[in-house]
Order: structure tokens, then sequence, then C-alpha cells
């Protein structure tokens, strides 16, 4: 490239040295300056540097200007990523199961590109501080993609579901036949993305794992199920399928210990209805779940401190559910 081509960078060229070496702690001189671009065949003058940070600031740039040890010193103090910002993106790409770890790695350091250098070494530190299960399918980020489009078009799609057998393998669902849904709503759960999706042959709502979903297509179909999705609750979802477990939909009616009331606004939220008993040392709530082992096995984790109330068919399957756990120890 030639020099006079080069001059027309000048300004791109310290954008990226004011974003790269700097922030609240580290400036750089115009000395500095005038050294950088020097080294990328750009030749400057002190007063053209004046004018050209001048220009960075109008352009919206924060850089300020600071005297130490008889130098002066120019630093980017902020920008659209603060460290604690990107900190909290770093730690969620590192524990979430549903990222690889080549893909982790990946985005990890495209984080740190938002970040000066020394803020990337902090960034970095984070990054060793656990070691999470990572998911090894690779191609769930297509997968992510394909059903963005769809949802977004309003499309049908067509995919092969799969589940681990004992060798560590994703073996097809149906011998490989294609699921037929329309996409609605993805959700992460534990950790976990899930597709939220109708059914038309069933005719119900239904969720899948991403990371077991592969091969999915887009069809010329229009997505179904419109009505049931025009007030759907995410987080009312969410709460009622315990681990996303599917199960069938039950009112029932729970009796807590009164210390247990945090653990109730965390599963539930804060809207959920609370009714004192007379004793003054438990609280009802009714409740609209997903009955399953997963729900029988969250109230069994909770000990003494919960009970089922209602329906009695629940109570019923909740005693069969124990004698079934206890003969697996006798």
């Amino acid at each position: 490239m030639a020099k006079s081509e080069k001059q027309k960078l000048k300004l791109l060229y310290l954008m990226d040295k004011f974003i790269k070496d700097t922030d609240e702690q580290t400036g750089i001189t115009v000395n500095d300056i005038i050294d950088y671009l020097d080294s990328n065949g750009i030749k400057a003058e002190r007063k053209t540097i004046y004018d050209d940070i001048e220009a960075l600031t109008l352009y919206g740039l924060d850089i300020v200007k600071e005297k130490a040890n008889r130098n002066t010193y120019y630093k980017l103090v902020s920008r659209n990523f603060e460290i604690a910002e990107l900190k909290l993106l770093v730690d969620a790409v590192q524990s979430s199961k549903f990222i690889t770890t080549k893909k982790t790695n990946e985005l990890i350091k495209k984080i740190e590109g938002l970040a000066s250098h020394n803020d990337a070494m902090k960034l970095q530190r984070q990054v060793y501080v656990v070691n999470r299960v990572k998911n090894i399918n690779e191609k769930v980020y297509l997968a992510i993609d394909n059903i963005h489009r769809a949802i977004n078009e309003d499309k049908q799609i067509t995919f092969i579901y799969s589940s681990w057998n004992v060798k560590k393998e994703l073996v097809p669902r149906r011998n490989g036949e294609l699921y037929n849904v329309s996409p609605w709503t993805l959700i992460w759960d534990d950790e976990r993305y899930y597709l939220v999706a109708y059914d038309e042959k069933d005719k119900k709502i239904k969720h899948y794992r991403v990371d077991k979903m592969s091969k999915v297509e887009f069809l010329e179909e229009k997505r179904n199920g419109k009505v049931l999705f025009e007030n759907f609750d995410v987080a009312k979802y969410s709460s009622k399928t315990f681990g996303m477990y599917g199960g069938r939909e039950e009112n029932v009616k729970l009796q807590f210990e009164n210390n247990m009331i945090g653990v109730v606004l965390d599963r539930f939220g804060s809207d959920v209805m609370i009714h004192p008993v007379s004793d003054g040392e438990h609280f009802n709530v009714n409740l609209s779940v997903e009955v399953s082992n997963q729900f029988f096995g969250w109230i069994l984790g909770l000990g003494n401190a919960v009970r089922i109330i209602e329906p009695k068919a629940v109570v019923d399957e909740m005693k069969n559910y124990l004698v079934e756990i206890q003969q697996m120890y006798l």
C-alpha cells in the first residue's frame, strides 16, 4: 500500500491504538503515537496528532488527557463495554453447557478484543477459574441460527432428534424419522438451550434440547399454533416444567413450612399467591405444574418441609414414587 493511501488510514490506526493499548489505568504519549504510526508506515507530526485526538473525541471516543511525571498521557477511559460487563459475558460463555470448548475459546477471544490489552489479561485469568462440563456438538450453532431464521420467517422446520447411549454417542430417535414442528421460541434453562414448538400431529406444545437436534431444515409451510403462543409466558412455562422434563399439566396445592418462602419465590416468581395456614407455621400455594418424576424428585429434595395436598391422584402418584424408590434400596 502506498504511503499516501496509508495516510488516509491514520485516524483508524490511531483509534485502534487507543482501543487496544489504553484504559482508565494506562495511557499513551504523543511520542508513543508517532512511533506506532511510523511502525505502520504513516508519518505524523505532533501538531497533527493533537488535531487527530480532537477529531476522535468529537467522533465520540471518551479520550482524556492526564499529566504525570512531566509527561502528558492520553487514554480511552470508557468504551461500549466496561470490564465488569465483559467479565459477565465471559462467565456466561464459559459456564454455558451447550457451547463447545472450541467455540468457547473462540468467543472469549472475540470478547477480549472489546477490551484493552491490560483488561483482556484480566478476562483471560477469569477463564481458567472453573472447568465446567461442555457440549461436544459443534453443529449446535447452525441449529440455533436456523431456528432463529425459521421463527423470524414464520416457517415450520424438520430435524432429527437424538439421545445419548452408553457409548456416549448421540443416537437418532424414531430410527432417524424427521420431527416436524412449528418453532416459536428458544428458552435458556439450566445453562442449556431448548426449542419450544407446536406439534401439529399431537396438537400440543413441546420442547426439545437444541444440542440434541441435527439437520434442522426449513419448510415452505407457515407455522401452526399461533393462538397458543399469543399470550405465551416463557417464565411460567419454565417454572412449571421441572428440569425441562415434560409431563401432564395439573393444578396442585402444595403446603410449605414458612421458612421455605424463599424457595417458592425463587422457583415460581413473586406473583405466586401465598395462603397462610391457621397454625401460623405453614402456607399453601396453588400451582400449575407438569407432573413428572422430576417434579416428585424436586418435592422429595425439600424433605418434610413440603407436601402435596391435592389432587388425590397426584398425592397417590407421589406415594407410589416413594415406594418405588424405597424398593430399590431394600
